[in-house]
């Protein structure tokens, strides 16, 4: 059985299907649709906590569906602007997970993480499954991959 490393990139996949479709991502339709077949030997999400019930909600939706939930604290700026990112968090659980996986399964559509894609297919000859909203996904990411699934109807909440 193939073994599969599943990473997400929470805030990307919350907003990218917000403002391409003006829905939510189906987490439990994408799981049914990445692990098939296959043994989840990680899953991760990760995301913002912003201390909120509906947010708390939420997190324990995506334990029960399978995924660790890792959360970083929201920060407000005093200049007003947000931090909470979790790009480097991802790209070293995706090489110390993803090396050792068949399949990495990267759920973002950001192009940081086209290094990331690179160095598990070149150097651990992982295959990379990229899962992201196609007009929103960087075009380094997409080619960096094996595989991109585009995400639409199906992947999305009605």
């Amino acid at each position: 059985m193939t073994n599969v490393t599943i990473l997400v990139d929470v805030q990307n996949v919350y907003y990218t299907t917000r403002q391409a479709f003006g829905r939510s991502f189906d987490y439990n339709a994408f799981w049914q649709q990445a692990t098939e077949g296959r043994n989840v030997t990680k899953a991760i999400a990760y995301a913002i906590d912003r201390g909120d019930d509906k947010q708390r909600q939420f997190q324990n939706i995506l334990r029960a569906i399978g995924f660790e939930v890792k959360l970083k604290p929201f920060i407000q700026r005093s200049d007003g602007s947000a931090k909470g990112d979790w790009d480097v968090g991802i790209a070293i659980d995706g090489i110390e997970y993803g090396k050792d996986s068949d399949v990495l399964v990267l759920l973002s559509g950001d192009g940081d993480f086209d290094i990331l894609a690179k160095t598990l297919r070149d150097k651990y000859h992982t295959k990379v499954e990229v899962y992201g909203v196609e007009m929103l996904t960087a075009q380094s990411l997409i080619h960096a991959a094996n595989e991109f699934t585009p995400i639409g109807n199906k992947l999305l909440l009605k």
